[in-house]
């Protein structure tokens, strides 16, 4: 998942975590750490003091908090729902290209981590939480709605599904970034001071209800996708569908909780003052650059004309941290591809676990499975046992271990797809092709080809081919010459080959002679697990096959060859076979994930169907429980990661600051999302490659994070404050013709 941990629904514009100093252990139970307001201001405007709200069953607890977990509960079953499908919504409903697929998906997943400043900025200048969240559910709503909308087939041509679909994840982005940050901030509003241990216990649940909902809805939404058929194929229109009904459903709760409100006016928003006081210290400095004026201690001093010494103090402080985030969105650049590369990895993978079947898209629920899991056991057990050792496992040195777990996980995915791609079909360049020899006479044939040193054993009856033999071709195309000696014949076809095509040579006795036909093949395995079945009527009368309920396949007879029919992976016992003398029972067998089959009707005897079956593309044999030993690598490397790096961050920055540092925070995991969306585009390759390059490339940037760490000095933030009070400031008559004029002091 997206960082569904603290990373994700900290207290953004008005409210902060209580965490341990630096270098502490981290509370053995942090994801209930408390929140609380630090903003006392009275309300004003249109925002009366309210009544305290009802309890829950005569406690502490304000019976509105009920509808903000049940709210966040839906809204998260909501986003992670869709968000589950939604890359192989491109390959399989758009047909897109595995690279623009991720790309589209990251663009959008970066898109939901930028929208919390705008969710924040009008929550905390405009409109106050409380619109904020019911306005942005709006937007929210229609985006679901529009989104569903798009991907009904019957409804337009393609160019209107991906203006619909773009539309309604635009709207979505909006939506759910922009509340992210109200909902838990929104949440501890509704307790008063003296019940913060209540608050606490009310984030843990809060909490919970994130994970329960994205636990379930990546678990659900796949299977509502890929076990349930409408309009004939993977059902879509319901996978998002209800999604959009889980999120009409949090909008309601929300608002059916409206009266039971505590609701604070909006004071004002940290984060602008922030970016006002860095941009007037630069533009400051820029326009006093004379060696004549006095030099300051630090760059942020060029603000002291227009801006408080406690304003300047606190921005130093943050912008020290901000520093350490610069390495971060390479993390996160790994650990969202779980919903695009390694959900597409899982496509070319065996999903039979035996007592059900796994649809490739269901293998992200083990994140937040596996978050659940660790978190205590690294806080009671790990942690613990560490600091028993005598080891100082600081801050900096968790999250650089994470990285390195994130890293190796990403070396084990390029490991399993090196070992996938042994069943794939060989990559086609310019000038080649590929072929096989389907026997279906009586005895065996020796074929030859015209400059090719090909078949040099003969070619038994109904023999599978062990593998495609390579044509080697002196343009686009070529027509070449075949021989075949049969018995003691010999017969004599040309045929015209194209470059980078693959090829069956059907060889077959009609009417008493031998002939030939050349057919296409599928040039690489079906997608999304499938598999692809295509027919020879080798009787001499026509054929209407039914594969299932849904697939009718009429065949010509005398060796005709039907097109290729996808199928889900299934055993394939209850066709049927309608011929002019009768109605015969047709037994596929098993069409296993991934395989392309050629079926060959042969004759009717005693009363049966007689067929042959040959695999032409081999089944994915790989099983997706290899993918486990990665998914609890990037997990771990999670839970060390962003929730040390968030209570790091945390106790390094003053009190009024923490908003400044979660929007930071989110900002890296934007950033991570751009930066896959820019190696998918401008960096092509192989997927093992590029699984080894993040690899690499997170290992190098992990040793950049760990020197920066190592000089890092951490700091106490209300003593760092006492130190710059202490400071003396260059007054303005010490200063020389400052060019900055007119300004407030």
């Amino acid at each position: 998942m997206a960082p569904i941990l603290i990373a994700e629904h900290l207290c953004f514009p008005a409210v902060f975590m209580e965490i341990p100093p630096s270098g502490d252990t981290p509370p053995t139970h942090f994801f209930g750490a408390c929140c609380k307001c630090f903003r006392d201001d009275p309300p004003k405007g249109d925002f009366p003091v309210q009544k305290k709200s009802p309890k829950l069953c005569g406690s502490n607890y304000p019976l509105s908090i009920a509808f903000i977990v049940v709210n966040e509960f839906c809204e998260r079953f909501s986003y992670y729902g869709m968000r589950a499908v939604l890359t192989l919504y491109f390959i399989s409903f758009f047909h897109w290209d595995e690279n623009l697929s991720t790309s589209v998906y990251h663009a959008f997943s970066a898109l939901c981590y930028f929208t919390p400043v705008i969710g924040a900025i009008m929550a905390d200048s405009w409109l106050g939480k409380y619109k904020t969240i019911i306005y942005l559910s709006v937007v929210y709503v229609i985006g679901h709605l529009i989104k569903s909308v798009g991907a009904i087939p019957s409804l337009g041509n393609q160019v209107v599904h991906v203006i619909l679909s773009m539309i309604g994840l635009f709207l979505i982005a909006l939506g759910t970034g922009g509340i992210k940050p109200c909902v838990s901030a929104f949440g501890g509003d509704q307790f008063e001071e003296e019940h913060t241990s209540e608050r606490s216990k009310f984030f843990s649940v809060f909490y919970l209800s994130i994970n329960a909902g994205s636990l379930i809805s990546t678990f659900v939404t796949p299977v509502l996708r890929g076990d349930v058929k409408c309009f004939g194929e993977d059902c879509y229109a319901l996978a998002f569908g209800v999604p959009a009904a889980l999120m009409v459903l949090a909008l309601v709760v929300f608002i059916a909780g409206s009266r039971l409100y505590r609701k604070t006016p909006p004071q004002g928003n940290v984060l602008l003052e922030v970016c006002k006081c860095i941009g007037f210290a630069i533009k400051n400095r820029l326009k006093n650059r004379s060696r004549q004026i006095p030099k300051r201690d630090h760059w942020l001093d060029w603000a002291s004309e227009k801006y408080s010494k406690q304003l300047i103090g606190e921005v130093k402080m943050v912008t020290r941290v901000l520093f350490l985030f610069v390495p971060l969105p390479m993390f996160w650049a790994l650990f969202d591809q779980q919903g695009s590369r390694w959900t597409l990895q899982a496509t070319k993978m065996n999903a039979d676990f035996g007592i059900y079947v796994l649809q490739p898209d269901q293998m992200q629920f083990l994140n937040p499975l596996l978050i659940l899991v660790f978190i205590p056991i690294f806080d009671l057990g790990l942690y613990p046992l560490i600091n028993t050792c005598k080891f100082n496992f600081t801050p900096i040195r968790k999250m650089a271990t994470g990285m390195i777990l994130a890293g190796m996980a990403f070396g084990l995915a390029a490991i399993v797809e090196v070992k996938i791609n042994e069943t794939d079909m060989p990559q086609l360049v310019p000038k080649e092709s590929l072929i096989q020899v389907l026997n279906l006479a009586k005895n065996p044939v020796q074929v030859t080809v015209q400059d090719q040193h090909l078949f040099q054993q003969p070619t038994g009856a109904f023999q599978n081919p062990a593998e495609y033999s390579k044509l080697i071709l002196n343009g686009e195309q070529q027509s070449l010459h075949f021989t075949l000696q049969h018995q003691g014949s010999s017969l004599a076809f040309n045929y015209t080959v194209k470059e980078k095509s693959v090829y069956s040579l059907i060889v077959f006795e009609a009417e008493g002679s031998l002939s030939s036909r050349l057919v296409t093949d599928l040039e690489a395995k079906p997608e999304n697990g499938l598999a692809a079945v295509r027919f020879i009527n080798g009787l001499s009368q026509d054929v209407n096959l039914t594969i299932d309920s849904t697939q009718f396949i009429a065949i010509r007879k005398n060796y005709s060859v039907s097109e290729y029919t996808l199928l889900e992976r299934d055993k394939y016992g209850n066709g049927r076979c309608i011929t002019e003398v009768g109605e015969f029972a047709l037994d596929l067998g098993l069409l296993d994930f991934g395989a392309s089959y050629t079926v060959v009707i042969t004759n009717i005897s005693r009363g049966a169907l007689q067929i042959w079956k040959s695999e032409d593309i081999k089944a994915n044999n790989i099983h997706m429980a290899w993918q486990l030993p990665q998914y609890l690598l990037i997990s771990a490397g999670e839970v060390m990661f962003s929730i040390t790096g968030l209570a790091f961050s945390y106790s390094q920055s003053p009190a009024s600051m923490k908003s400044v540092l979660q929007a930071g925070w989110l900002l890296t995991v934007a950033f991570g999302n751009a930066f896959v969306l820019v190696i998918a585009q401008a960096a092509p390759m192989a997927q093992w490659a590029e699984f080894v390059l993040f690899s690499v490339l997170l290992f190098a940037v992990c040793i950049i994070f760990s020197i920066m760490g190592y000089f890092y000095v951490s700091v106490d933030p209300e003593d760092l404050q006492e130190k710059e009070e202490k400071r003396e400031t260059p007054s303005r008559g010490n200063m020389i013709s400052l060019v900055t004029q007119k300004t407030k002091l």
